[in-house]
């Protein structure tokens, strides 16, 4: 029970740790712009005096907290492989415009229609992640800058077609989007739910992509800790040759795990696409595939750790309009979540070396009977107990859980 007691402290400490030094930085910054800090977060925890209020602004921290639930993930699971996806944000942006497109194109009933939408999402992201993958594999690029061309690209060709072939809206509206997709391809809010239990009616509709969500962290979770896939996908990470070694196809599973983190990236514009606004336009919520990077940091590449990321990534996004009512800069929030990011890398390497020499000490309070081979080298763990540093790209961030 204390060895489990120190390892959920030690993978608490990082996130913790960053979250206390961005506060600290802020402050700091705060005073210096010659605002007052203790207002200043005074305002952001502020949801509102009447019950109405404070469910509005629960809602909108739901509503933004699922597509950066869902980016985390997608960047996640490369991270587990040991890959790093900065890809994400041309693949949902891609996908998103192409399913609106296919979404308004076709009629069809409610659940099917939702589904061809979902589907043609999907498999967009996974294709687009996919060239990645296979240039790795094939060519030895790497996937840091085949990822990041492929971002431009991406973006270029869903502007050319939102401008070109896929324009819904009429020649010259001041913004340019797809059709709007019709009633049967939307999904329908949660605010019945939150009426159920008793809590006054929000202004804006919970998504109810929020449950769609769910199911998706849940086997994201599953696949990567109960399957042999998920097992070989972490094996794979930690070290390519001996995964070979073992039977393991390794340069299958970098495909393999592109194609998985190109499809859930596929997932992220849909929540605002079928929630609230039903076409593509060139407003639509832009830079979600770099903040997934962000989550996933400091999720630690855990579903359930991604989730308390999103959902306090999301709760710095709504506080913007706040500190803007208050006459203090809203760019606190991007300091914070700046500051966030950078923080968390360090403190992953402190929370890493702590784990390493708790690891040491256990085994040579162990004996020579523990399976220690050198004395001072701690005996193998499992495949996702490590982190990978590989070519100066992070491996897996989950540090010392295991």
């Amino acid at each position: 029970m204390t060895g489990l007691a120190r390892r959920v402290g030690l993978s608490l400490f990082g996130p913790l740790l960053a979250v206390l030094v961005a506060l600290v930085i802020s402050a700091l910054v705060i005073a210096l712009i010659g605002e007052d800090p203790i207002a200043a977060f005074r305002v952001m925890v502020d949801l509102g005096d009447s019950p109405s209020q404070q469910v509005q602004s629960i809602v909108v921290v739901l509503n933004r907290a699922v597509p950066l639930f869902l980016a985390g993930l997608a960047v996640a699971v490369a991270f587990r492989m040991g890959l790093f996806n900065i890809g994400v944000e041309g693949q949902y942006r891609l996908a998103t415009v192409l399913a609106a497109a296919v979404g308004a194109a076709v009629v069809l009933p409610a659940p099917l229609h939702l589904l061809v939408i979902v589907v043609v999402a999907m498999v967009v992201g996974a294709l687009w992640a996919g060239i990645v993958g296979v240039l790795k594999v094939t060519r030895g690029v790497s996937e840091v800058i085949s990822s990041i061309m492929l971002n431009f690209i991406a973006l270029g060709l869903a502007s050319y077609l939102l401008t070109g072939p896929l324009r819904g809206s009429p020649p010259g509206a001041s913004i340019i989007t797809t059709s709007e997709i019709p009633g049967s391809g939307r999904v329908p809010s949660l605010n019945g739910l939150l009426t159920g239990l008793g809590l006054a009616e929000p202004r804006s509709g919970l998504y109810g992509f929020l449950l769609v969500a769910i199911v998706v962290g849940v086997v994201v979770a599953v696949l990567l800790k109960r399957t042999r896939f998920g097992f070989d996908l972490r094996a794979t990470g930690l070290s390519p040759s001996a995964a070979t070694a073992s039977g393991v196809d390794a340069r299958g599973m970098v495909v393999k795990t592109m194609l998985i983190s190109g499809a859930i990236a596929g997932l992220i514009g849909l929540p605002d696409l079928l929630g609230s606004q039903y076409d593509y336009g060139t407003e639509f919520t832009a830079g979600l595939g770099f903040l997934g990077i962000a989550v996933a940091l400091l999720g630690r590449s855990a579903p359930l750790g991604i989730a308390l990321a999103a959902l306090l990534f999301a709760f710095l996004d709504r506080a913007a309009l706040p500190l803007q009512f208050a006459d203090i800069p809203s760019s606190v929030v991007t300091i914070i979540q700046g500051t966030i990011v950078l923080a968390v890398v360090i403190a992953n390497e402190v929370a890493r070396r702590l784990a390493l020499r708790s690891a040491e000490r256990a085994g040579a309070s162990a004996g020579p009977d523990s399976g220690v081979g050198d004395g001072g080298t701690p005996p193998p763990t499992s495949p996702d107990g490590g982190q990978r540093v590989r070519a100066g790209v992070p491996g897996d961030p989950q540090g010392a859980q295991a």
